[in-house]
């Protein structure tokens, strides 16, 4: 309830920016019902507000909005639903119920997570984004109110706990380095795409890394193993040949 509460008030800033570019009331209401994804929403009233073309503005948003596709490969296998809810559920895979569902410790309360996440973000989300709309020309500026900074803030405090590991941290910095140094050369949304390319370059470090840590053990062993032989040849030369067994003959 926390999470959609208050990323669910940012709809206010779409709704006001939505307006803002020239888009009416209508227009506005269906992006939030429709498309339901705040960055693309956000990526497209954007573009539109800075002159871009339609067509640009949808494809930038479109590319921003396919990262949701990776969450839902993940959360269909974590959540289960059954196929009859399944298209209904697709509609709610965005940042926050991915990030909520997948920090529960049970599949029982990743469904809670999951729907009650989902559920109220996209109530407050549509209602904040017809008020946002509606009263643009009285909110003004929505910078002072700080709006659009409340749905990255609240995504960044769930996904920080989760980075138990080294190799996890390691990913989130190398993702972070690319998504920003590639920002102002890359369409909008192909910077968060691309940063995805810090999974395999990560794994495949650390592959290297286990590599050759077992080349080193493996080495190690047959040190070991060598040093064993010739201690064992060792103890063999002090010894000497054993005497043959020779039988001896009785006196008559």
């Amino acid at each position: 309830m926390g999470v959609g509460v208050a990323v669910g008030l940012s709809g206010f800033a779409f709704g006001v920016t939505s307006a803002g570019s020239g888009l009416t009331v209508l227009q506005s209401c269906l992006l939030s019902l429709l498309v339901f994804t705040g960055a693309s929403q956000f990526a497209l009233v954007g573009a539109l507000a800075g002159g871009g073309n339609p067509f640009t503005a949808a494809a930038g948003a479109f590319f921003l909005g396919v990262r949701n596709a990776f969450y839902g490969l993940r959360l269909s296998q974590l959540l289960a639903l059954p196929r009859a809810v399944r298209p209904l559920a697709a509609h709610w895979v965005i940042d926050e119920t991915a990030a909520v569902s997948l920090a529960q410790p049970t599949r029982r309360a990743a469904r809670i997570g999951f729907t009650v996440t989902g559920l109220s973000l996209y109530v407050l989300w549509n209602a904040t984004t017809l008020l946002g709309a509606l009263g643009a020309e009285a909110i003004g500026d929505t910078d002072v109110w700080g709006l659009d900074a409340a749905g990255p803030a609240v995504f960044l405090a769930l996904l920080a706990p989760m980075l138990r590991t080294a190799a996890d941290r390691s990913v989130a910095a190398v993702a972070v380095v690319l998504g920003l140094g590639l920002l102002p050369f890359l369409p909008t949304g192909a910077p968060v795409l691309v940063s995805a390319l810090a999974v395999p370059i990560v794994l495949s470090v650390e592959g290297r890394k286990l590599r050759a840590g077992r080349k080193h053990e493996e080495g190690h062993d047959m040190h070991e193993e060598g040093r064993d032989m010739h201690e064992e040849g060792g103890d063999m030369h002090e010894e000497g040949p054993e005497e043959p067994d020779v039988p001896r003959r009785e006196d008559p």
